[in-house]
């Protein structure tokens, strides 16, 4: 073959290839990405997606915001792409923020965010179905939990153990890292409220639920000695129970959603919201806006440990 023609031949294929950091070709809400694909877009929610938001905010804050507060939400994927729970949880989280003034809200997929000088001006950082992250240098990572111990906030959506692996300061953070989930999406489980009468399980009504959800079950570092476990798997239901034979927990404590102190910080983790129905259940949306309040040291809850 002629150099030149070969040569040629392969600038032509190498001018194919998505550049890092550059627009990807649109992709289906809400499917699995995959792990070499670093450059994805969150999708347009539909009209009808948004409207069903819309109608499921709350109507108020729990708490009266202290002094003015700021998040940082953050969705970038390494991992597996919640795509649909990622634009649905980010416009849920942005709205409820306008609509009950608890805080303001900037949204990124940056690792720039994690500088310490950037973060300084947050009050809480969410964890918004995040997958794989990987803080390019040990700097980005001092600050981050440096944030949290300070006495700032932490917030964890479903994917958010998906994450530091190999970080364990970070993964105890958190509270637990993903270990599987049988409870598969589409689905329809049963969650019970640990505690009905806990501030933060409010929006509950004092009752359990069902919901169509993909459940996760958590592993080391997760453990009810460092963390208060607000909603867990009801496993007298026996259409959740039954996936449970699969799980890998002997103990079969299937927590879903808990809370925790780390420092000085607060840290609130909710595994619902694998897809974008969960941000249209008023429950849920009060649920999480109540969580967020904590963590930002808004609305006071009682994170002692329970077994």
């Amino acid at each position: 073959m002629n150099r030149n023609f070969a040569k040629i031949a392969m600038l032509w294929m190498l001018s194919l290839l998505i550049v890092p950091g550059m627009a990807a070709p649109a992709k289906k809400p809400g499917v699995a990405q995959p792990a070499a694909d670093t450059a994805r877009t969150m999708p347009e929610l539909s009209a009808a997606d948004l409207k069903k938001i819309e109608e499921a905010l709350p109507a108020k804050a729990s708490a009266t915001p202290k002094k003015p507060r700021k998040l940082l939400v953050f969705w970038r994927c390494e991992g597996f792409f919640h795509g649909n729970g990622i634009a649905a949880g980010a416009k849920a989280i942005v709205l409820m923020g306008q609509k009950t003034g608890a805080y303001t809200t900037d949204v990124s997929a940056d690792y720039a965010a994690f500088d310490a000088a950037n973060l300084v001006q947050y009050d809480a950082v969410v964890l918004n179905n995040t997958t794989k992250l990987a803080l390019p240098d040990e700097a980005k990572k001092k600050a981050l939990l440096d944030f949290v111990k300070s006495g700032k906030g932490l917030i964890g959506i479903h994917a958010a153990t998906d994450n530091f692996y190999d970080w364990p300061e970070a993964a105890q953070m958190l509270g637990g890292t993903f270990s599987g989930h049988p409870w598969r999406s589409g689905g329809t489980w049963a969650v019970k409220l640990d505690e009905p009468g806990h501030v933060l399980n409010r929006s509950f009504g004092g009752q359990g639920f069902k919901i169509v959800d993909e459940i996760y079950q958590f592993k080391a570092p997760y453990s009810r000695e460092q963390q208060r476990v607000l909603l867990a798997l009801d496993l007298s239901d026996p259409v959740t129970a039954g996936p449970a034979q699969k799980g890998g927990r002997a103990d079969k404590d299937y927590a879903v959603a808990w809370i925790k102190q780390f420092g000085s910080g607060r840290v609130f983790y909710g595994s619902l919201g694998h897809a974008g129905n969960v941000f249209q259940i008023p429950a849920v949306l009060q649920f999480y806006l109540d969580g967020i309040q904590y963590a930002l040291g808004d609305l006071e809850a009682d994170a002692t440990p329970r077994k």
